[in-house]
């Protein structure tokens, strides 16, 4: 026959339905001051033959060691956890999610694999090496922040996705000193997103299904004249006057000379469907805002409607949800694929680069001499000769982790 355990005993046959907690040790399985009902439906969930937790998984895997990674524990048994331990050291805000899910807070710890181990009432189970302190483990970059700022990436699932590569979220590119973001992998619909005044033209058609299944990352801006400068101790821009011109985004750049610039620094073109998926950031709609409607673009783009015919320093407009940038107007951005307009219909559905050649390479998001529809996320335009620079033109950098 099977005894009753102590503290089911006291809750099924004793007293009061309350007991005071700090008498009863770690009775108090929920950890609200008394041992009532509510621990013993926590026990209730988790006695059987064996009371020991599992621990089937942690995501995500790795974080910076300066802690505060928000790690997700599954496996069994798990309602009775009363801490989390990383490595030796305790882990704060621990939190039973359910019999088969716990939550926690990593504190700092030094560089390399750690265990986690959770400890219940029955006992302390360990996952050997299951949690990794990293800087970033990338060569090239220094980090800016580990964890995606939730102010500034407001969608937990884009988050979530972010923190699951175990990459950093904000760095910066050493060879070039360009601040980048991480762009998780992630499936949408790539192609027509008409605006209110702006209908899609063939190219953009047939909208179909993409998968980017490697993270990448594009730069927060795009490439600035003191940026180019630094790298290849030259300014071709037309718009060099004015105190803020360092900070303007370079222009004047053929497609040819941005291979130069990437083989100094190891970057590198987004392809045109990286590129959609970043400037998108979720949305379904013309403008990377949610918003179909052409008067909201003011908000996060110079177009002819208010830049004065002149490019403006990068940073000045609405951020969009993965954090980047004027990735409407300002200038238009090389990509790296060759253009054709019939591309989507034979297009792969992951990781497509373009057709295999062609004579003009594809330019994205608009820009101050633009209109609103060629400013639209799913606008295609045909670029021009890859040795050819345009006053209008300039790039956004990628890398491959």
């Amino acid at each position: 026959m099977k005894r009753f355990p102590p503290l089911l005993a006291t809750l099924l046959f004793a007293g009061p339905p309350a007991i005071a907690a700090p008498s009863q040790g770690e009775s108090d399985l929920n950890g609200d001051g008394i041992v009532d009902a509510a621990d013993l439906t926590i026990l209730v969930a988790d006695w059987g033959e064996t009371f020991p937790a599992t621990i089937d998984s942690v995501m995500p895997a790795s974080g910076p060691p300066t802690g505060g990674t928000v790690v997700t524990i599954t496996g069994a048994h798990l309602a009775a956890t009363t801490s989390v331990l990383v490595g030796d050291v305790p882990a704060t805000e621990v939190a039973v999610v359910s019999p088969t899910t716990v939550a926690a807070v990593t504190p700092p710890g030094a560089t390399g694999p750690v265990s986690i181990s959770v400890i219940t009432p029955f006992g302390v189970t360990t996952l050997p090496e299951a949690f990794t302190f990293e800087d970033g483990g990338l060569a090239w970059e220094t980090v800016l922040e580990f964890d995606p700022d939730p102010t500034v990436v407001t969608d937990a699932a884009l988050r979530a996705a972010m923190l699951e590569t175990g990459l950093p979220w904000r760095v910066r590119d050493d060879a070039s000193d360009i601040e980048m973001l991480l762009v998780p992998p992630g499936t949408f619909a790539m192609g027509c997103s008409p605006s209110q005044q702006g209908p899609c033209i063939l190219d953009e058609n047939p909208v179909h299904e993409v998968t980017l299944d490697t993270p990448f990352y594009l730069g927060r801006h795009e490439v600035t004249q003191s940026e180019w400068q630094a790298v290849m101790g030259n300014n071709p821009s037309s718009f060099q006057s004015g105190t803020d011109s360092p900070s303007r985004p370079v222009e004047q750049v053929s497609w040819e000379a941005i291979q130069v610039f990437e083989s100094l620094t190891g970057l590198r073109l987004p392809t045109e469907a990286e590129w959609e998926f970043a400037c998108r950031a979720g949305t379904v709609s013309a403008f990377n805002n949610g918003s179909d409607v052409d008067s909201t673009l003011g908000t996060l783009a110079w177009t002819i409607l208010n830049s004065g015919a002149r490019t403006h320093a990068v940073g000045g407009k609405q951020a969009n949800a993965l954090g980047f940038l004027d990735m409407h107007g300002n200038v238009w951005e090389w990509c790296e694929d060759w253009y054709s307009p019939g591309y989507y219909a034979v297009s792969p559905s992951t990781n497509p680069t373009g057709p295999k050649n062609g004579t003009s390479k594809v330019f994205r998001g608009g820009s101050w001499l633009s209109t609103s529809s060629p400013c639209r996320s799913s606008y295609r335009a045909a670029g021009a000769a890859p040795g050819s620079a345009e006053y209008n033109g300039g790039f956004r950098a990628a890398r491959t982790p």
